[in-house]
């Protein structure tokens, strides 16, 4: 059980503890699968992410251990590794997540959902160019402080 599947199963009992597993999930490194561009060279930049369409619909695979991704693709799987935070920016409008699709801990984020994190990502982003603190500031007041 890896810490997103304890944060995510202690969400769905307690609804006031959604506020920490969503913390996790943007402060948390993903897997996200990859498709082959044949016409792509090797020093280009960049991936596609592979999309999977269900019920009409188009998820973006999403897998916190390189374990989960291969055992729901394969070894030679190819993918990409990016934070939460980032996967949240870059979603398209109308794209659903399935997070670790295929194990006991899966979750699907609807494009509501996903808008919702999109604003939180938005305002701490907003208070961090606002409220602009340096490391050195911080332990200089910490000295003080000590003194």
């Amino acid at each position: 059980m890896t810490k997103i599947d304890e944060a995510l199963t202690l969400s769905r009992k307690d609804p006031k503890a959604q506020p920490l597993f969503y913390d996790l999930f943007l402060n948390s490194l993903f897997f996200i699968p990859t498709i082959e561009e044949p016409d792509k060279k090797d020093d280009e930049d960049g991936a596609l992410p592979l999309l999977v369409e269900a019920d009409g619909n188009n998820y973006l695979m999403l897998f916190d251990t390189i374990k989960r991704l291969t055992d729901w693709a394969d070894e030679d799987a190819k993918y990409v590794a990016l934070p939460g935070h980032a996967i949240t920016e870059m979603s398209l409008p109308k794209l659903y997540w399935a997070l670790n699709y295929g194990t006991e801990f899966q979750k699907q984020f609807e494009p509501e959902e996903i808008d919702w994190l999109k604003d939180v990502v938005r305002q701490a982003k907003e208070d961090e160019q606002n409220n602009p603190q340096d490391d050195q500031s911080q332990s200089e007041q910490t000295e003080e402080e000590e003194k």
